[in-house]
């Protein structure tokens, strides 16, 4: 059974990693979101993995630590992705994925204040 499921998962093509990695980003981005962390900023993912709390803009505990158990999945994937269909392709798909979040949550990168300064200016 192992052995078989190791085929299937080597079988795999890079759209159906693609769309697994773009479902664990979005999750992380909405989470990011409840918890108003700057997900995409440098650092930021390393803190959120050491359970720095002081990244979030709001408390809110169970987003947080589902946040982080989020990262932590993206990256399991992430490198079984890797393995399958190599660093390069990976990579091409995380930056695609990245690319994509940012046009849905432009206030991941961004500092909070200035993202709600840029929704008033926009209205």
């Amino acid at each position: 059974m192992a052995k078989h499921m190791n085929a299937l998962k080597n079988d795999l093509p890079a759209p159906w990693w693609a769309d697994n990695l773009e479902n664990i980003d979005r999750e992380i981005a909405r989470l990011a979101t409840l918890c108003q962390v700057r997900i995409l900023q440098p650092g930021v993912i390393e803190r959120v993995l050491r359970k720095d709390a002081s990244v979030c803009g709001t408390s809110n505990e169970i987003a947080f630590a589902k946040l982080r158990d989020m990262i932590m999945l993206h990256f399991a994937v992430r490198q079984m992705s890797a393995d399958v269909v190599g660093q390069t392709e990976t990579a091409q798909i995380e930056d695609y994925v990245v690319e994509r979040l940012k046009k849905s949550f432009p206030d991941l990168a961004v500092d909070w204040q200035q993202g709600e300064a840029r929704k008033a200016h926009d209205s």
